[in-house]
């Protein structure tokens, strides 16, 4: 099976802004949006997903990849 990649920290280089930035924006602890960027959290909220892409002006899609296991 396989699973989803956030790619947050493309997202964020693209837009120029920082993690505290960010994470003040969204209303979310530095700590818990490095998680995030780094892709150690097994769980996104949807309104934190929707809060990130208010912030970023993109779609759900352009921060989150699926990736195919491979064989």
């Amino acid at each position: 099976m396989g699973k989803i990649v956030l790619r947050l920290d493309r997202m964020m280089v693209e837009r120029k802004i920082s993690l505290g930035e960010l994470a003040e924006r969204v209303g979310i602890s530095n700590v818990n949006l490095s998680k995030i960027k780094n892709n150690k959290v097994t769980a996104i909220r949807f309104s934190t997903l929707a809060a990130i892409c208010e912030v970023l002006e993109c779609q759900a899609g352009d921060i989150l990849e699926f990736q195919q296991d491979e064989e």
